[in-house]
């Protein structure tokens, strides 16, 4: 049996349900939380443990960094049989609400991204599963972790925003950045949106958690702030998350 080109599994390794982390180091974090889990490969960004939860086989698979490769990890576990993926990541926060250490649960995501653009036509949205987003909503009440719902900005370019006065579009990049502010924005991130759109048209379900390193908002104000790079409360909710969907989806 032929694996797939990049993730390097084959339907032998299939589940129904995938966390999708970027770092490849996250997926031993996950997977951690997995009964009987095992790494079964690591290919280039992709790297994959399989175990179970409440006796259904799960899949912990990263992806890197940006929508081009989370897009290929999607479209290649979904040839292998997964059809429920949970996005987790870190995220910057936008709002002065968001704070370092808070979780991110997207509704939607702004397409400043390219991935997308090769999917479907910018006026289609990029929204989650909304099973998927109750989901991590509950898990994250059941949990007692500091949540905030709401839309979040995919962008591909990392110091397009932390640097924006360097690029020759700076002036593009700050008047979005202010724009999606004042919409409501909550955080900005690199994935979701390429995600979201994809399992649109591929008839998958899919939904993302952030945990909050940052808020550059904040820091602009000179409000004395800390980064906060422990993500395991995100990584338990969307652990949480999965266990609620299989609790849902076995009914």
């Amino acid at each position: 049996m032929q694996p797939e080109y990049h993730i390097a599994l084959t339907k032998e390794n299939a589940a129904k349900y995938a966390i999708l982390p970027g770092d490849p180091a996250r997926t031993e974090q996950i997977a951690a939380y997995f009964d009987s889990a095992s790494e079964i490969a690591f290919n280039r960004e992709f790297r994959t443990f399989r175990g179970a939860l409440d006796g259904e086989p799960v899949l912990a698979v990263s992806t890197g960094i940006g929508g081009p490769s989370a897009a290929i990890c999607v479209e290649e576990l979904a040839h292998i049989g997964v059809d429920t993926f949970i996005r987790v990541g870190t995220c910057g926060g936008m709002q002065p609400e968001v704070l370092p250490g808070d979780l991110v649960i997207a509704t939607g995501a702004i397409r400043m991204e390219g991935t997308s653009r090769e999917l479907m036509p910018i006026e289609f949205p990029a929204v989650p599963d909304l099973d998927v987003t109750n989901a991590l909503k509950n898990a994250c009440d059941e949990l007692g972790y500091p949540s905030h719902t709401g839309i979040v900005q995919a962008k591909d370019s990392f110091y397009g925003q932390h640097d924006p006065d360097s690029m020759g579009v700076s002036y593009e990049l700050k008047d979005k950045w202010n724009a999606w502010i004042r919409g409501g924005c909550l955080a900005s991130e690199m994935e979701s949106a390429a995600i979201f759109v994809l399992a649109s048209l591929r008839g998958l379900r899919a939904g993302a958690v952030f945990h909050c390193v940052w808020n550059q908002e904040l820091a602009g104000t000179g409000m004395p702030q800390s980064r906060n790079t422990d993500t395991d409360a995100a990584v338990k909710a969307s652990v949480q998350a999965l266990r609620l969907l299989i609790a849902k989806d076995k009914k």
